[in-house]
């Protein structure tokens, strides 16, 4: 997502694996999505089910060898999370948010914050709703958000 004022997405993070397939990578297409499926079905998220991939089963990339990214394979298995794993992570850090505010009630950088998260959450959201993945009638409440994130 770009930054809040800027609309830049910034140069920093990891560089993406190359998009050809690794020579080492003795993984057919179907093993790889059913490592895939056992990680979901053991409640991992979409980008920790990319680390593990990458770190101890060595595939750079699942697709560039399986032809398919980790999310399609799951949507295809029917193992998706009712809300994206994005929406779903600002929500975690606006609950956070929420209770620190609640024992440190003069802490005004902690409210900035938590004034652009749940402004980050409606701006995800109507694009999803726009993609038609979250339903029309789908709001962003901090009181329900406790209860999702639990």
């Amino acid at each position: 997502m770009a930054r809040m004022y800027s609309r830049k997405r910034g140069k920093s993070g990891s560089s993406r694996p190359s998009k050809k397939k690794a020579a080492w990578v003795s993984y057919k297409p179907e093993e790889i999505e059913q490592i895939i499926v056992k990680l979901a079905k053991s409640g991992m998220s979409q980008a920790g089910i990319g680390t593990v991939i990458r770190d101890q089963y060595g595939i750079p990339s699942a697709k560039a060898v399986a032809g398919k990214r980790v999310q399609e394979v799951i949507h295809e298995n029917k193992l998706a999370a009712e809300l994206p794993d994005d929406l779903l992570n600002l929500i975690r850090s606006a609950v956070k948010l929420k209770a620190h505010l609640t024992r440190n009630k003069h802490d005004r950088y902690s409210k900035r914050g938590l004034e652009l998260t749940e402004s980050k959450i409606r701006r995800l959201a109507k694009y999803y709703k726009r993609k038609e993945i979250l339903q029309e009638d789908w709001g962003y409440d901090p009181e329900k958000a406790k209860l999702l994130v639990r």
